[in-house]
């Protein structure tokens, strides 16, 4: 999916599936959020990018340490609910913009991403994009997925599901997508392609609440998750067989907190070297 074919798609469907889901996603991915923002220590009077900035809820995060916050994204629709909800915030900025191929002047302390650099056609030539908003010892942090195989919190559902349905396309595990940087040293190589030096890529392993409940986390799934597929996909008898599955698969991960399951990102973090 090239990055004209992402526009496309967060400016869809796909865009008002994520408004609506926000709140439910921004619990969700909490602890790594939170991981990746101490290591990336906004300070107050620093200028920063947070790049596919989604319904803003990093760029809010960031900005509550006095920095300045430029927060970009594709989608129009997810911006709108940003910007409703940095409302009278006045360093708070969002623009609609492709961060891989924006103008930038190297005035930013700090690039920040929580999962939203994994969608780059040419991640290389994009992080050296990047990299030219960079002052000199500035500093880049992101969280990004591993493999589908180490996020249980994807795969339980999606393995629940897949024997009501076609098997999907081998794809090229490093195009763009939630997992193309899931391989540390391709990670690493679009980096120091770029130019980053001091590239530090640490394992985030927090177990994640995909709901507060079965049917908090069922209408999760049905949105944003491999069930949402199938349920665009087959006829109504096999897409309750598929919905049984999957509740059945998710109560084996019911917790006094509600449905609890593992993941696995990589905190990365790097400098400018000019």
């Amino acid at each position: 999916m090239d990055n004209e074919s992402q526009k496309e798609f967060w400016n869809g469907p796909a865009g008002d599936v994520w408004v609506e889901a926000q709140e439910i996603m921004d619990r969700m991915l909490a602890p790594l959020s939170e991981a990746t923002l101490a290591a990336a220590m906004p300070k107050s009077g620093e200028r920063i990018i947070d790049v596919g900035c989604g319904c803003g809820a990093t760029s809010l995060a960031l900005a509550e340490s006095g920095a300045t916050v430029w927060g970009l994204d594709i989608s129009e629709v997810m911006l709108e609910r940003a910007r409703s909800r940095a409302e009278g915030n006045d360093n708070i900025v969002f623009s609609v913009k492709d961060a891989a191929t924006a103008d930038y002047d190297p005035e930013y302390d700090l690039i920040f991403s929580r999962f939203g650099v994994m969608f780059f056609s040419d991640p290389k030539a994009a992080f050296a994009n990047l990299r030219s908003a960079l002052l000199a010892n500035g500093r880049l942090a992101f969280v990004c997925w591993q493999s589908p195989k180490e996020n249980l919190f994807m795969s339980v559902a999606a393995k629940a599901a897949s024997p009501f349905m076609s098997a999907p396309e081998p794809q090229d595990p490093r195009a763009p997508g939630p997992f193309a940087f899931a391989e540390k040293a391709w990670t690493t190589e679009i980096l120091e392609s770029a130019g980053f030096t001091n590239i530090s890529i640490t394992s985030l392993t927090p177990s994640l609440s995909v709901g507060q409940n079965l049917e908090e986390a069922m209408y999760f799934q049905a949105r944003v998750g491999p069930l949402a597929r199938a349920i665009a996909e087959l006829d109504e008898t096999v897409q309750l067989q598929a919905k049984q599955a999957v509740s059945e698969a998710l109560l084996e991960y019911e917790t006094d907190d509600g449905i609890v399951i593992p993941s696995a990102a990589w905190l990365v973090q790097a400098f400018n070297s000019s």
